[in-house]
C-alpha cells in the first residue's frame, strides 16, 4: 500500500510536466532538405541524361527534323507515317514474338532453377552465383559467345551437338525461319537466371508449415507445388511477368549485335527500325514518333500491372 502511494505523486507530477517546446522551423527544414541534398546528383544526372532527352524527344515527334537548317511542325505526320509503314507493321509483330517468348521461356525456367537450387545447403550459393553469371555479363561479350555458338557450320558447337543426336546442321542466325528463334533463346538463357533470384526470394516467403500438412496429408511433391508453392508465389508472378514484359519489348542490344535486323529483316524489332531510321535515314523525327510510341506502351503495360495487383490485394 505504501509502495502504490509513494508511486502516485511521480505520476501525477509527470502528467504535469510540460510538453517539449516544437522544433524550430529552422530545424525541421534542415531535417527534411538534408535527404533532398543527398539525393541530388543522382537528380541532376537524371535530369540531364534521362529526363530532358525524353522530352526533346516528344518534341521531335512532331516535326521534321533538319539539322542546321530549322525543324519544322509537321503535326501527328510522323505517326501517320510510321504506324502505316509495312516495316513498322513487321517490326511490331517481331517485338512481341520475341516479348512472349522470353518472358514465358525465362520464366519457366527461373522457377525451375529456383525449385531445384532452393534450400540452405551452404555448397549452393556457388551453384547459384555461377547460374545468375549471364545476368551480370556484358551483352556484346554475350552476343559475340554466341554468335561462335550458332556458327552454322556442321563444326559449329551447337551444330556438332545436334549431329550426335541425329539432327541436321541448322543455319540459326542466319536463317529467315530460325534467326528469331535464336535471339529468343539467347534472352531466354540471360533471363531465367535473373528470374530464378527473384523466386528463390518468393519461396522463401511461402509458410513451411504449410508443406508440412499438405505431406501428412499424402500430397506428392507435384501437387504442393501446385497447391502450395504457386498460390504462394502469385505475387511474384505479377511482379515477374511486368519486368519480363518490359525487358522483352525494350528489346535492342542482342538483335543489334548478333544479327543487325537481318537476314532480309527478318528480327528487325521496334527499336532497331527507330535506330536505323534516326541514325542511318536521318528521319529523326519518325524514329522519335516510334519510340514515343513504344513508351506509350510500356506505360500501359506497367499501370494495368499496377492496377491488377492492388485489385489482387
Amino acid at each position: 500500500m505504501a509502495v502504490t502511494e509513494a508511486r502516485a505523486p511521480s505520476r501525477k507530477t509527470q502528467a504535469r510536466r510540460p510538453a517539449r517546446p516544437a522544433a524550430p522551423l529552422r530545424s525541421r527544414l534542415r531535417r527534411g532538405a538534408t535527404p533532398w541534398l543527398f539525393l541530388a546528383p543522382a537528380l541532376l544526372l537524371f535530369l540531364y541524361f534521362k529526363f530532358i532527352p525524353m522530352a526533346e524527344a516528344v518534341r521531335m515527334s512532331f516535326q521534321e527534323v533538319r539539322p542546321f537548317l530549322g525543324n519544322t511542325y509537321v503535326g501527328g505526320e510522323n505517326y501517320a507515317e510510321i504506324a502505316g509503314s509495312s516495316d513498322f507493321g513487321a517490326a511490331v509483330w517481331h517485338t512481341v514474338v520475341l516479348a512472349v517468348a522470353t518472358t514465358a521461356g525465362s520464366i519457366l525456367l527461373g522457377l525451375a532453377l529456383a525449385l531445384l537450387l532452393e534450400g540452405q545447403t551452404r555448397s549452393l550459393w556457388f551453384v547459384r552465383s555461377a547460374i545468375f553469371l549471364p545476368v551480370v555479363t556484358a551483352m556484346a561479350v554475350v552476343a559475340e559467345v554466341w554468335r561462335v555458338m550458332y556458327y552454322p557450320a556442321e563444326g559449329g558447337a551447337l551444330n556438332s551437338v545436334l549431329g550426335v543426336l541425329g539432327l541436321g546442321p541448322s543455319e540459326f542466325l542466319n536463317s529467315p525461319d530460325s534467326s528469331l528463334a535464336s535471339i529468343a533463346f539467347v534472352g531466354i538463357w540471360r533471363g531465367a537466371p535473373y528470374d530464378m533470384m527473384i523466386f528463390l526470394a518468393g519461396l522463401a516467403g511461402v509458410d513451411r508449415v504449410l508443406y508440412e500438412a499438405s505431406a501428412v496429408d499424402g500430397a506428392s511433391r507435384w501437387r504442393r507445388i501446385w497447391h502450395v508453392t504457386l498460390p504462394g508465389l502469385r505475387p511474384v508472378f505479377a511482379i515477374l511477368l511486368t519486368l519480363a514484359a518490359i525487358r522483352g519489348l525494350r528489346v535492342f542490344t542482342e538483335v543489334f549485335l548478333l544479327t543487325n535486323g537481318g537476314p532480309d529483316g527478318s528480327t528487325e524489332v521496334l527499336l532497331t527500325l527507330t535506330y536505323k531510321l534516326g541514325l542511318e535515314r536521318n528521319e529523326l523525327g519518325v524514329a522519335a514518333a516510334g519510340t514515343v510510341l513504344l513508351f506509350l506502351v510500356l506505360l500501359v503495360l506497367t499501370v494495368a500491372s499496377r492496377l491488377r495487383r492492388r485489385e489482387v490485394r
